[in-house]
């Protein structure tokens, strides 16, 4: 099992996180940030509110020490107009694009169409460094589906006044370069008891809140040498927080339960590029001409962004129940839609 869970968080979830060199950014100098903000954006987003999914598969809490074991995954459809971003040349101190593009791919596009950007950055003496690199193109077709997943591995456990307890927990787990963990904790509350439903009617309402955390590391490594990028003790670096309040409405049956939940999701993500790195760019005076020997320019952490989502959500979804045995689906409309797919164990 703790394989399983470490090949869906490490794999399906992170891919990204090393799909590209994403270090010749840099380049880019004082540009560098909000290029990347734009090109990473949809892949953060879309995990933010992929990990706010799966929480639960029923309005129905356990029984006092009744306890379920859920294993899903999320995932998180990019929209279309999020698939690449504009380049607007007056956002950008230094940067053009030399074959006049238009716009750039994100991380999450199915084109994998690299662009050439120039990077002109003027000395003030009449010399400027410059350098050109590509921008990377999307990834989405070395991801298992075509959106942004997440899993959900959790447990839930039956408390005292109609509540449930969930726990989410990966601990640090590694692959290749990759080190990653996660924290989730929710709770359920049962609202039926106050409505004055009969115990045995099939409608259960409910209330639950949720939050999660999870931290991702990347050692970077100098793997092109003649990218003009040097990298020294590289890391990539995020956190994640996300938060959820969702009410709950279910009709259980024996063999079928029909879910539905409306709420709303918060989250942000804090993404560093750490380390120290020497930048070389080629030395050219206004006319193109070589104006000198190549100049190196040492940055250390030079990439602090942070990305935020919220937003109101609604779900739709079905279980089939065979014994403590639970086959389920569902989907949540939201700025990025999730399709949520899964089985649990569950002894009320």
């Amino acid at each position: 099992m703790k394989k399983i869970i470490a090949t869906i968080v490490l794999i399906s979830c992170f891919q990204f996180a090393k799909a590209q060199d994403l270090e010749t950014i840099l380049l880019a100098a004082d540009d560098a940030s909000l290029l990347s903000q734009n090109y990473l954006n949809p892949a953060m987003e879309g995990l933010m509110y992929s990990m706010n999914g799966g929480w639960a598969t029923t309005a129905k809490v356990h029984k006092k020490f009744g306890f379920d074991l859920t294993i899903g995954v999320n995932a998180s459809l990019v929209p279309e107009e999020a698939k690449a971003f504009a380049f607007i040349p007056s956002d950008y101190s230094y940067l053009s694009l030399p074959n006049n593009e238009s716009e750039i791919q994100t991380i999450m596009s199915e084109d994998d169409t690299e662009v050439m950007v120039d990077v002109e950055i003027p000395n003030g003496d009449g010399t400027f460094k410059v350098v050109s690199f590509t921008m990377p193109g999307g990834i989405t077709e070395d991801l298992p589906v075509n959106a942004v997943p997440a899993p959900t591995v959790q447990v839930g456990f039956g408390l005292p006044f109609k509540t449930d307890i969930k726990a989410r927990f990966v601990p640090t787990q590694s692959y290749d370069d990759v080190e990653a963990k996660l924290l989730g904790f929710g709770l359920q509350h049962d609202l039926t008891q106050y409505l004055g439903i009969v115990d045995k009617s099939p409608l259960s309402v409910s209330i639950l809140g949720a939050f999660t955390n999870m931290s991702v590391t990347y050692a970077m490594s100098d793997e092109d040498a003649s990218d003009n990028v040097q990298v020294m003790d590289g890391e990539a670096e995020f956190k994640m927080n996300t938060w959820t309040v969702q009410a709950l409405a279910s009709l259980d049956f024996k063999l079928l339960t029909i879910y539905g939940s409306a709420g709303y999701n918060s989250g942000k993500t804090t993404t560093k590029m750490k380390g120290d790195y020497i930048l070389t760019y080629d030395i050219e005076d206004e006319n193109g001409n070589t104006a000198g020997l190549p100049e190196d320019v040492s940055v250390t952490d030079p990439i602090n962004l942070d990305f935020e989502t919220s937003g109101m959500r609604a779900t739709l979804g079905a279980r089939i129940n065979l014994s403590i045995f639970k086959i389920f689906a569902d989907y949540t409309f939201q700025e990025y839609n999730t399709a949520t797919v899964g089985i649990a164990f569950s002894v009320r």
